[in-house]
C-alpha cells in the first residue's frame, strides 16, 4: 500500500558541513514528486535521507523528522535496514549484480531476508518483472546474467529488484541520466504505471522529464557558495512550469541560471 511522506524541518549534515537547511515538504501517496535544481543544491541528499541511505557516508547525520504515514523513520527504535525495505531506491546508473542471473537479481532482497521457497521466488520474480515491463523481453532467459542486458533493460531490472520486496515508496535518483532516449521513454512510461501502486520521488536534471512524469515539483537551490541547499518552492508541476511563485524558480526553469 502506497504511503504518504511528510518531511518536517529537515537539516542534513556531512560532518561539520551543513548540506541541507530546514526542508519541509509532503509527498502524497500514489503521486510522483520531482526534485529539480542546480548541481550541489542538496536534492539527491534529501532524496537519500528519505530512506536513510545517506547514512552510509561516514559523518552523515540528520536533524528533523521524516514521517512515513506518521511514523518517524529516524526514531531510535527504527531499524535503517527495515526502512530501506519499505522505501526502495533506484540509482543513477543501472547496478544489477552482473554475474547473477536475471531471476536471482530480482529476488536478491527476498533471499537475503531468508526466503528459500523456490515456487514463491519464481512467482515474485515474474510479478516484479511484469511490473517493470520487462517480463516479455527476458522470460526465456531468466537464468542468463543480468549484466548481459542493455542499459535500459538493466535499469528496469533494478526497478524490478526494488519492487520485488513490495516497498511502499520508490525513490529514483536520476534513473534515466545514463540511458538513451528510447530507454528513457520506457522508464518514464513505467513510472506512470508504477504510481498506481507506489509513492514515487524522482531526482532529475531534465526539466522536460520533470514536466512529463511528475504530479508535483520541488525546486531546490543554494543560498550561496558554501551555503546549505534549501527548498525554494513546491507546487503542482503544471504551476511550477507555467507560473512559479518564486523568481529563482522561474529563472532556473527558463535557463537564466543553473
Amino acid at each position: 500500500m502506497a504511503k504518504r511522506i511528510d518531511v518536517k524541518d529537515l537539516n542534513l549534515f556531512y560532518g561539520k558541513f551543513h548540506a541541507v537547511d530546514g526542508v519541509s515538504l509532503a509527498v502524497p501517496p500514489r503521486n510522483v514528486t520531482a526534485f529539480i535544481g542546480p548541481s550541489g543544491c542538496g536534492k539527491s541528499t534529501v532524496l537519500r535521507s528519505l530512506n536513510r541511505m545517506h547514512e552510509v557516508i561516514p559523518g552523515a547525520r540528520a536533524e528533523g523528522k521524516v514521517l512515513l504515514d506518521g511514523e518517524d523513520i529516524y526514531a531510535t527504535t527504527v531499524d535503517p535496514v527495515s526502512v530501506r525495505r519499505t522505501i526502495g531506491m533506484v540509482f543513477q546508473r543501472p547496478n544489477p549484480f552482473p554475474t547473477m542471473s536475471i531471476r536471482d537479481n530480482v529476488v536478491a532482497g527476498l533471499k537475503l531476508a531468508g526466503e528459500r521457497d523456490r515456487k514463491k521466488l519464481d512467482e515474485v520474480a515474474e510479478r516484479a518483472l511484469r511490473g517493470a515491463n520487462l517480463w516479455a523481453e527476458v522470460k526465456d532467459r531468466l537464468n542468463r546474467p543480468g549484466g548481459g542486458l542493455s542499459g535500459g533493460q538493466q535499469q528496469r531490472l533494478c526497478i524490478a529488484r526494488a519492487i520485488a520486496v513490495q516497498p511502499d515508496v520508490l525513490l529514483m535518483d536520476e534513473p534515466c541520466s545514463a540511458l538513451d532516449p528510447i530507454s528513457t521513454l520506457a522508464i518514464e512510461d513505467l513510472i506512470q504505471e508504477l504510481k498506481k501502486d507506489y509513492t514515487i520521488v524522482i531526482v532529475t536534471h531534465n526539466m522536460q522529464q520533470a514536466a512529463r512524469v511528475s504530479d508535483q515539483t520541488a525546486f531546490f537551490n543554494l543560498a550561496g557558495v558554501g551555503q546549505p541547499g534549501r527548498l525554494i518552492e513546491l507546487d503542482d508541476t503544471e504551476r511550477i512550469f507555467s507560473n512559479p511563485s518564486q523568481k529563482a524558480t522561474e529563472d532556473y526553469i527558463s535557463g537564466r541560471f543553473g
